[in-house]
């Protein structure tokens, strides 16, 4: 049976633990292995605002400002159809300043673009890390697990005697939350958002097949909040990939004593462990990921695809809802029931389900696909 490799990607989010112990160096870390890569980016660098932020800043956000308070003012201005049209794009974490010239950026991009806007405008931030359900991808043997983040502009303190209430907290959120769903959050620090960033950008190297760079982001997102175990999950799937098993194996370990019910990193270590020919270890560690989540992810979905190409569209949709049952809004999965639904000639459900596949498509590219899709069954059933 095929194991796959798992990283969380955190653009998005990540869990925490307390009194943890920071690692040696040499105990989780193999600098020498890994040629030099680009610096990594420090906090500062990741927050900061470019001249023509400034710009906009002392200009469209200073105007809406003065009429509507700093908070309003500057979500007004970043985020108001017309003004700035800053765009959800989950391809690539960036900066503050990316964000900001790209127009475009995944939610944890978002949220430090903001509040690195909002710092500037002297507004207190706080970032919160949101429980949702891990919506999972692939790029070749690697799932990627998104979790996500907002944040709350404004001070706790703040009363009816301020200024058009212009400090009262605010909390932005860059995905549309279920509506069926009573969302949790807790407070997260900025180390936490920068090793989250860090993380991002080793996961997105890792899926590009560039262990080097991932390397050093991983490392760079552990130092920068040993708390934060995505991090080592990350770390150690760069030295399984950079064919370092035992280090590997010894920065799963270090994860499972303090957190033992980690599925994730459980999964990777009975890929390690298989990997050395320790069959026993391996089948017992699957079996009781198997025991905790008795299906991985996209296990219905590859069955679903199996289906399609054999033509049984039947079996393709149901198996596609059952993976919509576990992720109300992953495109992919709704495109594929969409396409299913076309083979069985329902064009009604398919169009419903090619809308939501754009709708929450994660990308600017898979919009234009899906759109373009969805044009074609709104000719076809016309």
């Amino acid at each position: 049976m095929k194991r796959w490799l798992m990283v969380l990607v955190l653009a998005l989010a990540g869990g925490c633990a307390t009194m943890v112990p920071v690692p040696e160096p040499d105990t989780l870390f193999r600098d020498a292995a890994f040629a030099p890569a680009a610096p990594v980016l420090t906090a500062a660098e990741i927050f900061s605002l470019s001249p023509a932020m400034r710009r906009y800043m002392e200009t469209d956000i200073a105007r809406e400002s003065r009429s509507k308070g700093r908070i309003h003012g500057l979500i007004d201005t970043l985020y108001t159809p017309g003004q700035l049209k800053l765009d959800y794009d989950a391809a690539y974490t960036r900066t503050a300043r990316e964000s900001f010239e790209a127009r475009a950026g995944n939610c944890l991009s978002l949220v430090i673009m903001t509040a690195a806007f909002a710092r500037e405008l002297g507004v207190p931030v706080r970032f919160h890390n949101v429980y949702t359900e891990e919506t999972w991808t692939r790029s070749g043997s690697v799932l990627f697990a998104s979790g996500h983040v907002n944040l709350t502009m404004g001070s706790i303190y703040a009363n009816t005697r301020t200024r058009l209430g212009e400090l009262s907290p605010l909390t932005i959120d860059f995905v549309r939350p279920d509506p069926n769903f009573l969302q949790r959050a807790w407070e997260i620090g900025e180390d936490t958002i920068v090793a989250m960033f860090m993380n991002n950008r080793a996961a997105e190297a890792l899926s590009r097949g560039d262990t080097r760079t991932a390397y050093w982001w991983a490392k760079a997102a552990v130092l920068q909040d040993p708390k934060f175990f995505p991090g080592y999950n990350t770390l150690g799937v760069v030295h399984r990939r950079n064919g370092d098993p035992k280090l590997a194996e010894r920065v799963f370990n270090f994860v499972l004593s303090r957190e033992p019910g980690n599925v994730n990193v459980m999964s990777n270590l009975a890929v390690v462990m298989e990997s050395q020919g320790r069959t026993v270890e391996a089948t017992r560690l699957a079996r009781e990921v198997e025991r905790l989540r008795p299906y991985p992810p996209f296990h219905f979905f590859d069955l679903g695809m199996a289906a399609m190409k054999q033509r049984d569209y039947r079996t393709a949709r149901d198996l596609f809802l059952k993976e919509v049952e576990r992720a109300a809004y992953h495109p992919d999965f709704h495109f594929w029931l969409g396409a299913a639904y076309v083979g069985l000639n329902d064009l009604k459900r398919a169009q419903k389900h090619l809308t939501i596949a754009m709708e929450n498509s994660t990308t600017q590219r898979d919009h234009q696909i899906y759109a373009a899709k969805l044009e074609w069954i709104r000719a076809k059933g016309s």
